[in-house]
């Protein structure tokens, strides 16, 4: 395993994680700066891997787990805290272990299946919405909570739609 900038970020959203669970529920706004940072080295760890040519296997394994690692624990929490219905975090939680699995599989077989649109946006939807159930205040007037409730049915939406085509588009190059 090579150690570089990307796989460091990608590694550091995973320490963060414990940190985010164990802060949220006593200091919302802190958590929410954790999660926040945590979402930015998703962001960070691929434009550096693309930018400075480090795309690596042990890489495209490891960020989308990490991912998923981050944004499965944000539901969880919401839901123990009282913020989030239990079956949606079960919808997108079962989204990400299926795609996560088919990718897993199709890398095996030397097969990468990119990030598509749809899934992209899903995780905008989704770190947005998180940061806003977590909040739960008003802001400005706005009801980040509403916010947050709108934005994670989104999010809802974009995981089945995109979890689909990553599904068939799995079994054509599979």
């Amino acid at each position: 395993m090579e150690l570089n900038l990307p796989t460091i970020l990608t590694l550091s959203r995973i320490v963060l994680i414990p940190f985010f669970v164990i802060i949220t529920p006593y200091s919302p706004i802190l958590g929410v700066v954790i999660f926040g940072i945590a979402s930015l080295t998703d962001f960070l760890d691929g434009y550096l891997a693309r930018k400075k040519g480090q795309i690596t296997k042990f890489g495209i394994i490891l960020d989308p787990i990490a991912d998923k690692f981050l944004v499965i624990s944000a539901l969880i929490l919401l839901v123990d805290m009282g913020r989030l219905s239990l079956w949606v975090a079960i919808i997108i939680i079962a989204r990400e272990f299926l795609i996560t699995g088919l990718r897993v599989v199709a890398l095996s077989k030397d097969i990468v299946i990119p990030a598509e649109v749809g899934g992209k946006l899903k995780t905008v939807f989704q770190i947005t919405a998180i940061l806003c159930l977590i909040v739960d205040m008003s802001f400005l007037g706005i009801d980040l909570y509403d916010i947050g409730t709108l934005l994670i049915w989104v999010a809802v939406v974009l995981s089945i739609v995109s979890g689909f085509k990553y599904t068939v588009s799995f079994w054509k190059r599979i």
